[in-house]
């Protein structure tokens, strides 16, 4: 979760400033609705900011007030418990937990817990939310102050992660940690976590045209007002000003991506970013600048493209195409230069390449 939860990325051109992308306006005549029918509206958020596109007439002016109190309370509620940045959120209650006794968890947080694991145990631990001591070490987390960690410091820091030492137990709904020092960090999935419940909360309004972004996860459902698909965009690593790489059009999908190329620093002419590898407890260092994820869980979507991009080109690639994973890869092959590649799953989705 960008800042609030963990600084880790800024990667889709879907803020407000991007909205012609996000809802497909301009990009040809109208269909069956009126562009100008659209709704919108945002926030801030997580460290990061919100925006939500709903489609369609007939919302009167109590029922977009009422979505929009909806989506607040959804990612509210997310920060309340998941925030590592919040000294009472049940997240920072938990690492403060310093027995190995069971620590009782709320419904939803154990949820995403359940989930991480499940990632974890699928990518052979390229996902970890124990690895947030290396997070930290590295100056990625609460404390800013980015250095290079010396390998007898990560090795000593390495003894505190591994998700195995996570222990779920579903009927008492309790997770209990191996060590007393172990500490999560759910920025690789709460984000995500966010955005399907803020979507969640629409459904249940019976909103069924819309789209939501969080920080650069999105997810949609039925079309946009011009009666297609949502255009998504991926970002073209490095760009400045931003700007889109290739769109993606989706209904009822979510999409998140994993970068390099926005939260780093540099040392001695090396590029360290905020992407932790936990099987070294050092950055990522292969050249993948980032994956995109594309999957009916935005939370599943926001995890898997971490492990993915963690694995590196081959690794992610295989394992991607192993698991029918929609996986979007963007390597880089030079200064300025870079290598697209997708699984099969995600070439069935119908991206096409922005020209420029």
């Amino acid at each position: 979760m960008d800042t609030l939860l963990s600084p880790r990325r800024r990667q889709l051109l879907q803020g407000l400033g991007a909205a012609a992308l996000v809802t497909g306006c301009g990009n040809g005549s109208p269909g069956p609705r009126d562009t100008a029918a659209a709704l919108g509206f945002g926030g801030e958020t997580m460290g990061s900011t919100y925006t939500v596109k709903i489609a369609g007439r007939g919302l009167s002016d109590a029922a977009q007030a009422a979505a929009r109190r909806a989506v607040d309370g959804a990612l509210a509620g997310v920060v309340d418990r998941m925030s590592h940045y919040r000294d009472d959120s049940e997240l920072s209650r938990l690492n403060r937990h310093v027995r190995t006794a069971p620590f009782a968890l709320s419904e939803d947080t154990f949820s995403v817990f359940a989930l991480a694991r499940d990632v974890s145990e699928a990518t052979g631990g390229a996902f970890d939310v124990t690895v947030a001591p290396m997070v930290d070490a590295w100056g990625f987390g609460r404390d800013k102050t980015q250095h290079v960690v010396a390998e007898a410091l990560r090795r000593v820091r390495e003894a505190r992660v591994g998700w195995r030492m996570l222990a779920l137990d579903p009927r008492g709904m309790t997770i209990t940690k191996e060590s007393p020092d172990l500490r999560a960090d759910l920025s690789g999935i709460a984000k995500g976590h966010g955005v399907d419940l803020a979507a969640r909360a629409l459904d249940e309004l019976g909103i069924g045209d819309y789209m939501v972004e969080t920080g650069g996860e999105v997810r949609t459902r039925g079309l946009n007002a011009a009666g297609r698909p949502w255009q998504i965009a991926v970002e073209r690593p490095d760009a400045v000003p931003r700007r889109a790489h290739r769109i993606v059009p989706m209904s009822g999908l979510a999409m998140a991506t994993s970068g390099d190329y926005r939260i780093y620093f540099e040392r001695g002419g090396t590029r360290y970013c905020h992407e932790i590898d936990p099987a070294t407890g050092a950055p990522i260092r292969h050249g993948l600048a980032s994956v995109s994820v594309v999957d009916a869980s935005c939370a599943r979507a926001d995890a898997m493209a971490t492990a993915l991009i963690v694995l590196g080109s081959e690794r992610g690639y295989a394992l991607a195409v192993e698991r029918g994973v929609a996986a979007y890869f963007i390597r880089r092959e030079g200064e300025g230069t870079f290598r697209d590649f997708a699984t099969p799953a995600f070439a069935v989705l119908g991206a096409s390449a922005v020209s420029g």
